[in-house]
């Protein structure tokens, strides 16, 4: 039985993060990532679709993303997608593909990015907790209904607990990193 809300509550958890780091992905840096590129939607004959699904994106170099369209008309239309999108970022359209010059940041950007890199944390941190929270009410609740003794709720708790602080520590460093990352000249 405590095996069973450990297993689940390590798998929430692991999403948790796996999310965060996704979420930290699409957060520019000073250089070139492709990722940049993964919340942008264009509008493809009538629906929002990823710019990824009609478009080759490569990044050319530490500086630069090109964005090559599968059909010329939508140019435009992708050029018009990033400018609307909150990258920062000023593409330049020719007939074939879109160029993305990736500029440094300033330091106030850079302390801009670093807040939403905390803000990600918290909403991070949070989600991890409310799935020790859940699993938590679950062991209570075993206890409750006589499924399990005091002292395996103890140690559930305690197991219950440690996956916690792992998980916490991974946002954490997981954050420090990124927030590295962009604080980098």
């Amino acid at each position: 039985m405590i095996n069973d809300i450990t297993t689940d509550l390590e798998n929430g958890m692991k999403k948790a993060v796996d999310s965060f780091k996704r979420d930290l992905q699409k957060i520019r840096t000073g250089r070139a990532n492709a990722a940049m590129l993964d919340g942008i939607k264009v509008d493809y004959y009538g629906t929002p679709t990823p710019v990824n699904q009609v478009a080759t994106v490569q990044v050319v170099d530490a500086r630069l993303i090109t964005v090559k369209p599968w059909e010329k008309p939508m140019i435009a239309v992708i050029d018009k997608a990033i400018r609307a999108s909150d990258l920062g970022i000023n593409p330049v359209a020719d007939s074939e593909l879109v160029r993305l010059p990736i500029p440094p940041l300033t330091q106030e950007r850079r302390k801009e990015l670093a807040k939403t890199v905390g803000k990600q944390t918290e909403e991070a941190r949070v989600a991890v907790r409310s799935a020790r929270r859940d699993a938590m009410d679950m062991i209570k609740d075993a206890e409750k209904d006589k499924q399990i003794s005091e002292d395996e709720r103890k140690k559930g708790e305690k197991n219950v607990q440690d996956l916690t602080d792992k998980y916490i520590a991974q946002v954490e460093d997981i954050a420090k990193a990124k927030e590295k990352e962009i604080m980098e000249l």
